[in-house]
């Protein structure tokens, strides 16, 4: 059956004049107008020449795809030749605002906060731009909101003793840092802690985290983390002082050998003490001292406040209550103790300043100044 239709199909093609079947091609809408009609068959897809017509569907559409590739590395170049113009004019200002006009606002004190500008280098060490103006911005906030000085007027001298004040504390902290790097000593955030402890139970710093936070922002701009950084470089001086000073821990340490044998602790305070009281008082503080008491270190009454009546304390290394003053070595023993005041003698050992081995090293090591004021 299928055949008879083949044969019938094949009698009626032959009955179709050529002219006509090339008419019908011409009129294939598949067909492109400029491109002549052919009745040559379609070529065939197989597995040999599939890669041949593949270059060649890609060929065509590559000239679409280059010009978007060249549009996109055209905006990455000038993307980042804009990224670098604007990188190089915001350290330009930079520069220009610490190194020549010395300006100190809080946008660029963040800035400082990231970017490592170097004010100074101490012994091989640059010393960061950040760390002066974490000093001078506290002394300006403090004298702007506490005695109204204006720095654009009256207050231009004061503000140029602050500058040097600044740097001269920074460089100082540097060197104190290398020596104390040098000899092993360090100070831990438990050390910290126990300092502002000691300090808040004398009412120092406010009743509780609230009232502490406002003082210092309303007093020096700070927040307790610059609190805590302060103090941490404080401690750091003291320690260093402490532990370069062997003649005058010898010394103290003598004292407690002594004290510890049975010997007298008014008699011993007269000759070895360096208070210029002891000869007559014998070491007595000559008032009954509270945990508030701001006329004694806070270590000292930490100290005291631990010991029964009679009971005689190790070397506790004192922190200065006078600005300015060096710290001390110093044994204390308790007279009376009711929990609320303490009675109490002493015997004090004088430290040689921290600046005695700053002020060696910086002779022995001056500093690059990267300012002049």
């Amino acid at each position: 059956m299928i055949k008879r239709k083949f044969r019938k199909v094949k009698r009626v093609k032959e009955l179709i004049p050529d002219s006509i079947t090339e008419k019908a091609l011409t009129l294939n809408p598949l067909m492109s107008p400029e491109q002549p009609a052919t009745s040559e068959p379609v070529p065939r897809i197989t597995n040999e020449n599939i890669t041949e017509h593949r270059e060649e569907v890609l060929k065509g559409a590559r000239k679409y795809i280059y010009p978007l590739q060249h549009s996109k590395k055209r905006i990455v170049s000038v993307t980042l030749t804009l990224a670098a113009a604007a990188a190089l004019t915001f350290l330009v200002y930079c520069s220009l605002a610490l190194y020549h006009f010395y300006q100190y606002n809080i946008f660029l004190y963040r800035v400082t906060q990231v970017v490592p500008f170097p004010i100074a280098k101490a012994d091989g060490n640059y010393v960061s731009y950040e760390n002066y103006l974490f000093e001078l911005r506290h002394y300006i906030h403090y004298y702007q909101s506490q005695q109204q000085l204006d720095f654009a007027s009256s207050g231009k001298q004061q503000l140029y003793r602050f500058r040097q004040q600044a740097l001269s504390n920074v460089l100082d902290q540097a060197y104190t840092k290398i020596i104390a790097r040098q000899n092993g000593v360090g100070v831990s955030g438990r050390e910290i802690d126990s300092r502002i402890a000691e300090v808040r139970n004398q009412n120092r710093l406010g009743t509780n985290n609230k009232v502490f936070a406002d003082v210092l922002r309303d007093y020096w701009g700070w927040s307790i983390n610059d609190f805590k950084r302060s103090l941490k470089q404080e401690i750091l001086s003291e320690k260093v002082a402490a532990k370069l000073d062997t003649q005058t821990n010898q010394r103290a340490q003598s004292a407690l050998t002594q004290l510890k044998s049975g010997t007298d602790f008014a008699t011993l305070a007269k000759t070895a003490s360096d208070d210029p009281a002891a000869p007559t008082t014998g070491g007595d503080f000559g008032f009954a001292i509270t945990k508030s008491n701001p006329n004694v270190s806070p270590e000292l009454i930490d100290a005291m406040f631990k010991l029964k009546p009679g009971e005689i304390s190790g070397i506790v290394l004192a922190s200065p209550v006078i600005s300015g003053a060096p710290p001390s070595l110093q044994i204390v023993k308790v007279t009376q103790n009711d929990g609320k005041t303490v009675s109490a003698l002493h015997i004090v050992f004088n430290l040689k300043p921290t600046s005695t081995y700053v002020n060696a090293l910086k002779t022995k090591k001056p500093p690059h100044l990267y300012v002049k004021f």
